[in-house]
């Protein structure tokens, strides 16, 4: 068995393909794993997790409900699981401290604790809003149509390429000096809405405007068009972080670890555009 065998949970994701992609480029041995993966695994069912985690060194862990009440039982749970079966270390993907009310961030720490006390070595990566969000995930209808219609007022964000969260979260994974570290990961430099807008029209050729709205405008939007609410009340949070500031900084993390400036805004967005992930027959993807 080769020295790291590295189970990759939430596998079909932004972060965790590109990780088992760069893993597996250095020759070392990768368990995609997920709902919908090559090997079953869920975090609401326990029985799944023995069968990933057997023969497993190293894991890179994408929880969703880290930070719900919930989440230190079952992260608990499946580290005591994890470190029965020989795992030595991971690297957790986590939430900055924005002091906004999104999310407990005590409870996150509560979380994350509980890997820690099972015996696991631990990075954790503390991820901002990712570039990816506009070509691979919610904003991409958006950008398509034209008109990002949000609730982030004239607040600012250092939109981080998930690239980079990959390469440091490889790096985290194969150098022991990562050990017991928390690295925020940001992009470069801060960006209003206004100014995501005017890169993306750049990038395309195309006018994409930016419309502030209200929290209950866009609630009652979302919800028209059949997001549940629970979900669209989430997301209202999260672009409130971002109205009130609480995400008006630039980590340089990215650099420290990759010992190269993190990918820029704008170096993303044309790669994206160039792509063709925005023209009118990629709608539904």
């Amino acid at each position: 068995m080769p020295d790291h065998h590295v189970l990759i949970t939430g596998s079909t994701g932004k972060t965790g393909r590109r990780v088992a992609d760069l893993l597996e480029a250095r020759g070392l041995a990768v368990r995609r794993a997920g709902r919908s993966a090559p090997v079953r695994f869920d975090w609401t069912d326990p029985d799944t997790w023995a069968p990933a985690l057997d023969g497993v060194t190293d894991a890179y862990l994408v929880y969703p409900d880290l930070g719900a009440p919930h989440g230190r039982q079952v992260l608990r749970a499946f580290a005591d699981q994890a470190v029965r079966q020989g795992v030595e270390r991971a690297v957790v993907i986590s939430f900055p401290n924005t002091g906004g009310d999104s999310v407990d961030f005590a409870e996150v720490l509560a979380s994350e604790q509980q890997l820690t006390d099972a015996g696991l070595g631990l990075s954790v990566l503390r991820l901002r809003w990712f570039s990816q969000n506009f070509s691979e995930d919610f904003l991409h209808p958006a950008v398509v149509a034209g008109e990002l219609r949000l609730p982030a007022g004239q607040g600012q964000e250092a939109f981080v390429d998930a690239d980079d969260i990959a390469e440091v979260a490889v790096a985290c994974l194969t150098d022991p000096r990562h050990l017991g570290a928390s690295y925020e990961l940001t992009g470069p430099r801060l960006l209003s809405f206004d100014d995501v807008a005017a890169e993306l029209s750049w990038a395309t050729g195309r006018t994409i405007t930016y419309t502030p709205v209200t929290v209950e405008a866009f609630v009652a939007h979302q919800i028209a068009q059949g997001v549940p609410m629970e979900w669209a009340q989430m997301l209202a949070g999260l672009y409130g972080d971002i109205a009130s500031g609480a995400l008006a900084s630039v980590s340089l993390d990215v650099a420290e670890v990759l010992d190269t400036p993190a990918r820029d805004f704008t170096d993303y967005a044309a790669a994206a555009a160039a792509s063709g992930i925005w023209s009118s027959s990629n709608h539904s993807s």
